[in-house]
């Protein structure tokens, strides 16, 4: 009696063996027929293909092995970059502001006000040693890009990441993508600093003359994130050639500034300014997130998630370190409004943030016990960063 059920199972089986077997005879079908038809050329022809064949799975090797391999990747970063140019007579001072020698700090001081606003240092005696405090901003900048284009390599403009899985990009899929996603995330965040640096800070109201360094560097970092050696219209240079350009105009600017010849205008106003823009761009990301989740609760199956997520955490890595650095070059209106707290809150969410590192991204339904909403939880973490960012420019509004 059981032999026709066992038939049956049998025979579906068979189909579903059979079934495989065809797809995985359509998939190989290609490369069977391209080594037979390799197997008859010319030794000469043989030659070339095999070169070229070796290229690629060479091109392909150390694609795999940059994608998987972040070099100097450190959270805690900021304070490294700080500790490089610490020097206690400038803690006070605003970016491009005049700043004593250490003897001088010495032997003046710095005089507190009743009100708790730190007087500027005494300048040096001698007008040819005068120094000013650089940005900070600027640095970080200058940092963030040679994080992405120096220290790792600038994945977007590989010739592997062009070409793709089979002709399908790589964002569309679930492999080797994330690092690709987190730095075109930091390089959003540079982009907006260095127009902010352009238009506001880095000159005297807005009447007056913008300084070359920092709109060479503007221009840099607006080149296509994805150029190689050739393009569509023929050779051209490739992305991280033209970002390497960036950081040494930013450091050319910072070098101008501690040499007292250029301005860093370091107002209330414009310091909201920039605030209001950084607001704006995490809206907007977390905008962006809410996107995904809502078009998609496929968990850990949706090849799209991991791409979203490192893009935003990028964002929040790179506006972690601007904003350190932005209450530096600020240190004097930060005192005067009493926003010392809030910043300090601020900065503190952000870095907490930045200890959320899964390392498989999960795009699932919010109420879901079995798959999480990695999604949300970065969607969540950039508005609370951007409520704090918005409390700080209410203060500073007043």
């Amino acid at each position: 009696m059981l032999d026709p059920i066992v038939n049956f199972f049998t025979r579906v089986f068979q189909w579903i063996g059979r079934g495989i077997g065809f797809v995985i005879g359509i998939i190989l079908w290609p490369f069977m027929w391209a080594g037979r038809w390799y197997t008859q050329r010319g030794w000469i022809l043989k030659a070339v293909l095999g070169l070229i064949l070796a290229g690629i799975v060479v091109a392909y090797a150390y694609f795999f092995y940059v994608t998987q391999f972040w070099n100097d990747f450190d959270p805690d970063y900021p304070d490294a970059v700080a500790a490089a140019s610490a020097a206690p007579q400038a803690a006070n001072v605003l970016a491009g502001d005049p700043i004593a020698s250490p003897s001088q700090a010495t032997a003046t001081g710095t005089q507190q006000p009743e009100g708790g606003t730190a007087t500027q240092p005494a300048a040096p005696a001698e007008p040819g040693q005068q120094t000013c405090k650089r940005s900070e901003i600027a640095e970080m900048t200058a940092y963030l890009v040679d994080f992405n284009v120096n220290r790792n390599a600038w994945i977007s403009s590989m010739l592997a990441s062009k070409l793709g899985f089979f002709g399908i990009p790589w964002r569309n899929t679930p492999f080797f993508d994330n690092k690709a996603a987190f730095q075109l995330g930091i390089n959003q965040v540079m982009r907006r600093t260095t127009t902010e640096l352009v238009d506001t800070l880095g000159r005297a109201r807005g009447t007056s003359r913008i300084d070359q360094n920092l709109q060479d560097a503007r221009t840099a970092l607006a080149w296509d994130e994805d150029a190689w050696y050739i393009g569509l219209r023929g050779p051209t240079r490739p992305t991280p050639s033209v970002y390497r350009d960036a950081i040494r105009k930013l450091r050319a600017y910072n070098s101008s500034l501690t040499q007292c010849q250029v301005t860093f205008d370091a107002r209330a106003d414009n310091l909201l300014l920039f605030l209001d823009r950084i607001a704006g761009d995490m809206g907007s990301t977390s905008d962006i997130l809410r996107g995904q989740i809502e078009y998609s609760d496929a968990g850990w199956f949706d090849p799209r998630a991991d791409d979203r997520f490192w893009f935003a955490y990028g964002q929040l890595y790179a506006y972690y370190g601007i904003l350190t650095a932005a209450r530096s070059d600020f240190s004097a209106v930060v005192r005067e409004r009493n926003i010392t707290v809030l910043w300090e809150t601020l900065t503190t969410q952000m870095r907490d943030a930045l200890n959320m590192q899964p390392w498989l991204i999960s795009n699932g339904n919010e109420s879901s016990f079995i798959f999480p909403s990695h999604l949300a939880t970065m969607g969540f973490n950039l508005l609370r960063a951007r409520s704090q960012i918005v409390e700080i420019r209410s203060v500073l509004d007043r």
